[in-house]
């Protein structure tokens, strides 16, 4: 794989933690609206499942959202290492 392709799959990569990410935040969301809507409700089952899955799905975003974050400062040192972002030679 030479240079140019494995900074195509970094790229790609870090489209895929981003989708990860989006997703988990959706999770999040609607985790939250089903706590709120369960206050009137007052299910017993739901009082005691759904904070689980609330800290589990939050806990995912935030180290998806870190391992972006990270990732990409690979990425940008990869593309600098390699000169990458330097423009090519006109033929």
């Amino acid at each position: 794989m030479d240079k140019r392709e494995k900074l195509n799959s970094m790229e790609k990569m870090i489209r895929e933690l981003n989708d990860i990410v989006n997703s988990q935040a959706s999770l999040l969301k609607k985790v939250a609206q089903l706590e709120a809507e369960n206050i009137n409700l007052g299910n017993y089952l739901l009082d005691q499942k759904l904070p689980g899955i609330h800290s589990n799905a939050d806990e995912t975003l935030n180290t998806a959202s870190q391992l972006v974050e990270e990732f990409t400062g690979v990425k940008n040192k990869f593309i600098k290492d390699n000169k990458l972002d330097e423009e090519p030679p006109v033929a």
